[in-house]
């Protein structure tokens, strides 16, 4: 039986319901439709030490503050459980426990196929953020069984290793982070192809992102030279690990270019042998379920200018660098989803 709206909303974490906050605010027939049981469980389903590195007052989505001092850093349950209660204050209609098979055009307008059924539309965001499909390197296929890996979206706490040392692959924001809580309990080396730059969290005891907001880079176009040069030389926010590396509790390597068995070998042509990797290796686009020509490239990539598809009616939102610098923060999907929004009304 299908289910007629005016917009359909694919994803209820952070983006889509700011989407749904404004979208609350006029006459028009929506849902949002989201794959788990609850709304905040991919932020639950993250490994139990993380913290937020923006304080909770730029941790906040439009029209509802988060509780606590707003100096603060919120942990990954408070921003789970904050994100159902943005949905209950707001009484925005979900479905949850809803995966979406298909994205199809159906005469001017959109059909969406989900595990319950069919929704008919006549626009739809895409909300479903850059954390879909992880990646691993194909130089793991040479390593040994004995090798324990997992790629940091399983990672939980240091007790699923087992005994022996680890090589964290990746040196972002999770890879930093995970490879600094594993140093307190065993040996651990960090492989990167590029140089890390580390900044403080606070500066002159104002946090980084009162920085990045007083200065505005945080709303930097992103098609200007900052942002593409941004872009290229994502930082690690915190120094922690900095500190690890100087002390010796964190072994720096290039490079990760061959896996043999159970020994890495890297750039610079020295080996270890490994027990454990954690693939700190980021995620790819998994749009195969959309069946509308020019809505995504042959890679997978969404094709958009800040948020709106060459495709009338189709929109993405959540996505870090769709329209600034800030999109990736949560506060800074507030302005994403209103411009977005605008769009939408107005076509």
């Amino acid at each position: 039986m299908h289910k007629d709206v005016d917009v359909l909303v694919i994803g209820a974490g952070q983006a889509g319901l700011a989407m749904g906050y404004y979208l609350k605010q006029t006459n028009l027939n929506f849902v949002l439709v989201d794959a788990s049981k609850r709304v905040g469980d991919v932020w639950r389903n993250r490994y139990d030490s993380l913290v937020l590195f923006s304080p909770r007052r730029y941790s906040a989505l439009p029209g509802l503050a988060l509780s606590g001092n707003p100096k603060g850093f919120p942990s990954k349950d408070e921003i789970a459980n904050y994100l159902e209660d943005y949905a209950n204050h707001f009484s925005l209609p979900i479905c949850q426990n809803t995966q979406v098979e298909r994205l199809e055009k159906a005469v001017n307008k959109y059909k969406v196929i989900t595990s319950n059924g069919e929704w008919i539309a006549d626009k739809v965001i895409i909300a479903t953020g850059p954390f879909q499909k992880p990646f691993i390197p194909n130089i793991h296929k040479d390593l040994s069984k004995r090798v324990n890996e997992l790629h940091s979206s399983e990672y939980k706490n240091p007790s699923q290793l087992p005994i022996g040392n680890v090589l964290v692959i990746g040196a972002g924001n999770s890879g930093a982070q995970i490879a600094a809580e594993l140093s307190l309990t065993r040996n651990v080396t960090i492989s990167t192809g590029h140089d890390v730059v580390f900044i403080p969290q606070q500066l002159l005891k104002r946090s980084i992102f009162w920085w990045l907001d007083t200065l505005g880079l945080s709303k930097v176009s992103v098609d200007s030279k900052l942002a593409k040069y941004l872009q290229k030389t994502e930082p690690v926010i915190g120094v922690e690990l900095k500190k690890l590396i100087n002390a010796g509790h964190v072994v720096v390597k290039e490079r990760t270019i061959s896996l043999q068995g159970q020994e890495a070998i890297f750039k610079d042509g020295t080996k270890l042998k490994v027990d454990n990797i954690i693939w700190a290796t980021g995620f790819q686009y998994n749009y195969k379920w959309i069946n509308i020509p020019g809505v995504v490239d042959l890679q997978q990539r969404p094709i958009h200018s800040r948020g709106i598809s060459p495709v009338k009616g189709i929109y993405f939102l959540g996505l870090p660098w769709l329209s600034r610098v800030g999109s990736a923060q949560l506060n800074g999907i507030a302005y994403d989803a209103k411009c977005i929004f605008s769009h939408l009304i107005k076509h």
